[in-house]
């Protein structure tokens, strides 16, 4: 379920601010929420898994916390990063 080092770089490489940028907020949601899309899939057939399931909730969490500070320091980050994650807010 972990991320693969090439599927990792390229997420990185696509939402990164700068060339050696890997810890921005942006950067940061964009992660999380590849995470969060492979555990999705993992309940479709785990549907008992509590103890995975506890961990994407505290990813949900932490995405939310970021998205948050992310629209409070810099509303137009926040929008481009939602648009291009599909994400609902």
């Amino acid at each position: 379920m972990p991320l693969t080092t090439a599927r990792k770089a390229e997420v990185v490489g696509k939402y990164r601010r700068a060339a050696t940028d890997t810890g921005s907020p942006e950067v940061q949601i964009a992660l999380l929420s590849e995470r969060i899309n492979g555990l999705t899939e993992h309940f479709t057939t785990h549907k008992s898994d509590h103890a995975s399931r506890r961990g994407l909730l505290k990813m949900v969490a932490q995405r939310r916390r970021l998205l948050d500070y992310l629209k409070d320091k810099a509303p137009e980050r926040y929008t481009k990063v939602v648009n291009e994650l599909g994400l609902r807010r």
